[in-house]
């Protein structure tokens, strides 16, 4: 096994079974680049995710400016294609649950997130990429960290501080005597836990899906030696099937997250019952 653990597949690619080497299975070093610039060290670099990241913007940006910079009554493909995708989810997501009055001027925020996570989990299926940025935690957590500010602020906002402390505890005088237990945990609940599985549940099923297509990439590769073949073509397979999966996974989760997102929003604008 290679004995750099910035790589992203930390093995040997001369090692096969029935070699006398080891399986090298993924792990958290399969998470960790070298700067491309600068020095980690210091905390002041730049890194692999950090340019698919910016590679990323660059090209959801790029393809709306292209798509929308002349548009046409009868749109051409590229506008077709912008148009649809834009329209899902300003009708389909942010409509469906926060209304066309109040929701309207949130669609670009709730556009943008959903179509710059769908890149960022896109990335894991990119030839020389091969990585989905999501899979580092801290991209989840600012994303999730900007949902939750614009939830407190709205709360405030629409309510003030008496109506922003009924919502987050989820007051209710009907509750009687566990009317003070209800509120600490739906105050802990939504001040707490909430932006952490915002984050968490985009960053865990990036990690987790990764994390299995390099096991059935290395394994097919590891197995290709004798009677091994055979289970490397059943590995191979695998690996083909996760990838379709993945593409699924990509899309599904980024989708959660604005809808989440969209609900929250919709929580905070919402008169309390």
């Amino acid at each position: 096994m290679s004995a750099d653990p910035t790589q992203v597949l930390a093995f040997e690619t001369d090692c096969h079974i029935f070699d006398g080497c080891g399986f090298p299975a993924p792990g958290l070093h399969s998470f960790l680049f070298k700067p491309l610039w600068g020095d980690a060290d210091s905390n002041v670099y730049f890194n692999k995710t950090m340019l698919l990241a910016l590679l990323g913007s660059i090209i959801i940006v790029g393809f709306f400016w292209a798509a929308f910079r002349k548009p046409k009554v009868v749109p051409g493909k590229l506008q077709m294609v912008a148009e649809t995708g834009y329209d899902f989810i300003r009708r389909g997501v942010v409509y469906e649950t926060i209304g066309k009055k109040e929701g309207e001027k949130y669609v670009p925020l709730i556009v943008s997130l959903f179509f710059f996570i769908w890149m960022m989990n896109l990335w894991s299926i990119v030839p020389l990429a091969q990585f989905p940025v999501t899979a580092i935690i801290s991209y989840p957590a600012v994303l999730a960290l900007i949902v939750y500010v614009l939830w407190v602020s709205l709360t405030f906002k629409r309510h003030g501080f008496v109506g922003f402390f009924k919502n987050v505890t989820g007051y209710d005088k009907s509750l009687g005597a566990v009317l003070p237990l209800a509120m600490l945990i739906e105050f802990f609940s939504n001040l707490l836990v909430r932006p952490f599985t915002h984050a968490v549940r985009l960053f865990a099923n990036m990690f987790a899906g990764h994390t299995l297509l390099l096991l059935f990439t290395i394994a097919s590769w590891y197995l290709l030696n004798g009677i091994g073949i055979a289970y490397a073509g059943v590995s191979f397979i695998m690996t083909i099937v996760m990838t379709a999966f993945e593409l699924f996974i990509q899309a599904l989760q980024a989708y959660v997250f604005v809808l989440l997102t969209c609900t929250y929003i919709q929580g905070a604008l919402a008169e309390h019952h």
